[in-house]
């Protein structure tokens, strides 16, 4: 096979010089893709935090968490291709292993920005018509699901100090594409917020996602005290922050939201 050059989603050149044999995710979601475009062989290492499928992890080799990469481990595997993700991951062991090995990232904000890392992902591994198979389901899905309009939402995601979504994020991309508003749109990435701003800011609903805070039923009566208005639901996080093929299920879940 001739080398061949694929762009990342950072505008960065991977060259490869035949079809990936020895691949290394570092990312949760885009594993679960793998996985689903049928590279079981190929795929050798993966992080502490890639629990779909749920035997890889005792079937394959963990090299780390993905803010914290196992040099070691990753250098025996001797890669030829490792795929990560510019928010998930740390800029500085991206750089060192794109010193030895071919590196492609994701940078996801939107569902067509996801869209786009799976099928590219597709043709990167030799498997395309499956990847956009996967991609096509999962915009039909998503032209069926029901709209929440005009309810305004706060998305929290950890507690001690309380963390939400703000806007240039994917799930506030999904929050919009269910017609919900995020009553956080005027803050970017993932801010902060005291007692009071929540409180303040008496939103209709509020999310308590599953991950990467494992909030439960335990945290409803808390932030029902802050924000006495709000409808509280616990929300599965996979489905509102995993933007590999999870998002073929995503659809159906939305459409089980009971908002009042």
């Amino acid at each position: 096979m001739a080398a061949q050059s694929f762009s990342d989603q950072m505008g960065n050149q991977v060259l490869l010089t035949r079809p990936p044999q020895r691949i290394i995710s570092l990312v949760p979601s885009q594993t679960e893709l793998l996985f689903d475009l049928g590279l079981d062989e190929t795929v050798l290492g993966i992080t502490k935090f890639c629990i779909h499928p749920s035997d890889w992890l005792s079937r394959k080799v963990v090299v780390g968490g993905t803010k914290k990469f196992r040099f070691d481990i990753i250098d025996k595997l001797d890669p030829d291709l490792i795929i990560g993700n510019k928010e998930e991951n740390y800029q500085e062991g991206i750089e060192s292993l794109r010193e030895k090995y071919p590196v492609w990232m994701s940078d996801i904000h939107t569902l067509e920005t996801a869209l786009s890392m799976i099928e590219s992902i597709g043709q990167l591994v030799g498997k395309q018509e499956q990847a956009i198979e996967i991609s096509q389901r999962i915009l039909k899905n998503f032209s069926s699901i029901k709209k929440f309009e005009g309810k305004s939402v706060l998305y929290l995601i950890w507690k001690k100090p309380w963390m939400a979504v703000g806007s240039n994020t994917f799930i506030h991309s999904l929050l919009s594409r269910l017609g919900l508003r995020n009553i956080l749109e005027f803050k970017t990435r993932y801010p902060e917020l005291t007692d009071e701003e929540i409180r303040e800011l008496n939103p209709d609903c509020i999310f308590l996602s599953s991950e990467p805070f494992p909030f439960n039923e335990s945290h409803i009566g808390e932030i029902k005290r802050i924000s006495p208005n709000s409808k509280v639901l616990l929300v599965d996080g996979e489905m509102f922050s995993w933007y590999g093929s999870r998002l073929l299920q995503s659809s159906d879940y939305f459409n089980t939201l009971k908002l009042g």
